[in-house]
């Protein structure tokens, strides 16, 4: 007997719901016709559903995600970063306690207590003829920052591969979740070949039909719910061999519209927005924004960033807001449209040598008008980089706050944690760090005018 295993998977929603209730009913339109022709089907989630841009997100801190996938009736999903280091410890120790699917991550662990009762590495999926699938899953090891959030992250691959060769003598199929990226699933085909499919995103990489490396099928789904994945898998019950595996993936856009969908999309927002309507301050006069020089918004939050990190200079960039500091009473609504980003506050050490490279840096004429992507970056473009405390003299000395720079000397500069990963100051990546962690920076912002609008 040869059996169909239906696999449908999506990955990197990011709380982008436009096509969510589209995608839903394609999959449970094709997932009741295969059950009536006796297939046995499986929906997973890859993780980053959430990401706390979003106004519905933010106001449920992550609840309103988990009830969308359990009313689309998943089987198994896994965690993304979005899910793990944008949310307080307790808040993802209970994020999943109402979840009617299972949740596997094979490489998280509380450091605080044991692990939740949801968090399990491994689970095993039964078809309606016997065949035993097993299911792994690992997520995408920020080691700094889920140490500081109370988590311990450990090597991906290594979990992967343990549970792999722990379970082959008792299933017949084994598939992994991976949150890792597009490399680390190249080289976990290649160092762990008995895997029969690796579910990629993170990289949001696209794989139309999939693509076959050392033998593994992988697939990638791209992001913010473009698609929708569809892999068959044909087992062989005579020979107990997977013979085939394929999958595609259908375009969201172009998939008929679901009914109802508007009002939907709709509805959750006017829910996020009375959510987070209630005043937090009074600004008594309007505080504009610009992208390209500073601004007295811009000078508000920079004053944020000294009291807040006690640092001897501050650079951020003046994309960061999207919108403008109405005068009047302001509620968190009004501040997440302005600072939308899952960004935290980071302290830099460098030397004042360091500092001189990185200002010199800052001032590239191609970055204002770049439409950065990623990174926690939810804005338009990046705007001017701005520098708080640091001046350069037409004799190229550097000066912080007035006083000349030692070269030699460590300072404090506070910046944002997206600016850590290498990609615009590389040194960073290499220095010492002090984290801000969970909040960010509307949360810093909304204390410190909650104080200084008393």
């Amino acid at each position: 007997m040869r059996e169909k295993i239906h696999f449908f998977h999506t990955n990197d929603l990011h709380s982008h719901f436009t096509y969510w209730k589209r995608s839903q009913y394609f999959i449970e339109a094709t997932r009741k016709m295969l059950a009536e022709l006796g297939e046995t089907s499986f929906l997973v989630d890859l993780g980053d559903h959430l990401d706390r841009s979003n106004l519905y997100t933010e106001a449920t801190l992550g609840q309103g995600n988990i009830k969308m996938l359990n009313d689309a009736h998943y089987d198994v999903v896994t965690l993304g970063n979005n899910e793990g280091i944008t949310l307080a410890h307790d808040e993802l120790y209970h994020l999943y306690d109402d979840a009617q699917f299972e949740v596997v991550i094979g490489n998280l662990f509380s450091a605080q207590q044991k692990n939740p009762q949801w968090m399990k590495p491994y689970t095993i999926l039964t078809t309606q003829y016997g065949t035993k699938i097993a299911v792994l899953a690992a997520t995408a090891s920020f080691e700094v920052f889920y140490k500081e959030l109370g988590w311990e992250v450990t090597t991906p691959r290594a979990e992967i591969i343990k549970w792999a060769y722990a379970l082959k003598n008792e299933v017949d199929v084994i598939v992994c979740l991976s949150h890792l990226g597009i490399t680390e699933d190249e080289l976990l085909a290649q160092e762990c070949p008995i895997i029969d499919v690796i579910f990629g995103s993170h990289t949001h990489h696209v794989f139309e039909n999939g693509r076959i490396e050392n033998g593994v099928l992988l697939t990638g789904g791209g992001k913010f719910g473009q698609f929708t994945g569809h892999l068959i898998l044909e087992f062989n019950h005579a020979t107990k061999k997977l013979e085939k595996k394929s999958d595609r993936l259908y375009e969201n856009a172009l998939l008929p519209e679901a009914s109802g969908e508007t009002e939907w999309l709709l509805d959750i927002q006017q829910q996020a927005k009375q959510m987070l309507a209630q005043p937090v301050f009074y600004a008594a006069k309007f505080y504009n924004k610009e992208w390209f020089h500073r601004s007295q918004l811009s000078d508000l939050f920079a004053e944020c960033m000294y009291e807040y990190t006690n640092a001897d200079c501050v650079m951020f960039n003046a994309g960061i807001f999207v919108e403008s500091l109405k005068k009047g009473f302001v509620s968190k609504y009004d501040i997440h449209k302005i600072l939308p980003h899952p960004i935290n506050v980071c302290v830099v050490h460098i030397t004042g040598a360091e500092l001189k490279e990185i200002f010199v840096q800052s001032e590239n004429k191609d970055w204002p008008r770049l439409e950065l992507k990623g990174l926690g970056f939810r804005g338009v473009i990046f705007g001017k980089m701005l520098n708080y405390g640091i001046t350069m003299n037409h004799e190229r000395e550097l000066f912080i706050n007035g006083v000349p720079v030692n070269a030699e000397q460590e300072y404090r500069l506070a910046t944002l944690d997206l600016f850590t990963f290498g990609f615009f100051f590389p040194r960073f990546k290499y220095a010492k760090k002090e984290y801000f962690l969970p909040q960010f920076l509307r949360d810093i912002f909304i204390e410190y005018c909650v104080k200084e609008f008393a």
